[in-house]
């Protein structure tokens, strides 16, 4: 499975959150709201996840894999380094 084309958008929300992102695969199957988060060790990526009534966060949608997990975060924060280099400051959405 290969992403085929990543969004992003400036995040609304305060803190920690840097943009959010649209992941197709193969042309024929998207993933939206992938979260690109300020770490303390630098950015990653938060897969989409809803709240339980418990108040806990299970992940809506997520590689099977440790190691796919790895290789979309590497592939979307190297996209995400191009995308904030292009950005133009006051201009709300572009693509990759």
């Amino acid at each position: 499975m290969e992403v085929t084309d990543i969004r992003f958008r400036r995040s609304n929300r305060n803190g920690r959150v840097l943009a959010l992102a649209s992941l197709t695969f193969d042309d024929c199957f998207v993933v939206h709201d992938v979260r690109i988060i300020d770490g303390a060790h630098g950015p990653f990526i938060s897969m989409p996840a809803r709240r339980t009534a418990a108040g806990d966060y299970l992940d809506t949608a997520h590689p099977i894999t440790a190691e796919y997990r790895q290789t979309i975060q590497e592939i979307v924060l190297e996209a995400y380094e191009d995308w904030r280099a292009q950005q133009v400051p006051g201009e709300g959405k572009a693509t990759s």
